[in-house]
């Protein structure tokens, strides 16, 4: 990995390029990211950096992560993340990491948390098709129908889709574009959609498959 960035989902707008043309993009605060600790291959085995974002209050942090952002002679963070990068020797603690570490057109992977649906229905969750409106089908339109066989094998498979939690698990979207980056004010435009609702928490690293 050779750069990265926790920052926080502002919302989805459109912005145009030279000829015109419209492009959708998502607007993400990223940073300013601090650096929180350093990881060597003589202490820890292998090499990272610690990174924070988001102020938060004494009071709302315990005692060992005081200690560890007192150590570190920052103010105690909201997010903390790790970043595997190919080359820390010029990295230090207490080094601010800004937007303008990714420039425009870098391809980019943005990883956060979907959106939470409690608990769904199989039309919902799975985009099952609804039953029958007439002829008898009623009151049960939206049920799931049947689960399987009978006698043999007389249980239902492993892994059947159901109703049941959907969303709120991580998910990784590879390969956007960075659009435009405001330096001035935190800010990063990436074209498309990224998982998360507005407030929400990503990380942006460089694209693996690019």
């Amino acid at each position: 990995m050779k750069k990265g960035l926790i920052g926080k989902k502002v919302g989805m707008t459109q912005i145009f390029d030279d000829k015109g043309n419209v492009i959708p993009v998502t607007v993400v605060e990223a940073g300013p990211n601090v650096v929180t600790q350093k990881k060597t291959m003589e202490n820890d085995g292998y090499e990272a950096v610690q990174v924070g974002f988001g102020d938060v209050k004494v009071t709302r942090v315990n005692k060992p992560m005081k200690g560890h952002f007192d150590k570190a002679d920052v103010a105690p963070k909201k997010v903390l993340k790790e970043f595997r990068l190919e080359d820390i020797s010029a990295i230090n603690v207490g080094d601010i990491i800004k937007a303008d570490t990714f420039a425009e057109g870098d391809i980019v992977d943005v990883k956060g948390t979907s959106k939470g649906h409690g608990t769904a229905g199989a039309i919902k969750r799975w985009n099952f098709s609804r039953l029958r409106m007439t002829h008898g089908t009623g009151p049960n339109h939206r049920h799931q129908g049947s689960l399987g066989a009978c006698s043999s094998p007389s249980r239902v498979f492993k892994g059947r889709k159901m109703a049941g939690h959907y969303g709120h698990e991580t998910v990784t979207i590879q390969n956007l574009k960075v659009v435009k980056v405001d330096a001035e004010n935190n800010l990063i435009a990436i074209k498309g959609a990224i998982p998360g609702p507005k407030g929400g928490i990503v990380v942006i690293a460089n694209a693996v498959k690019a």
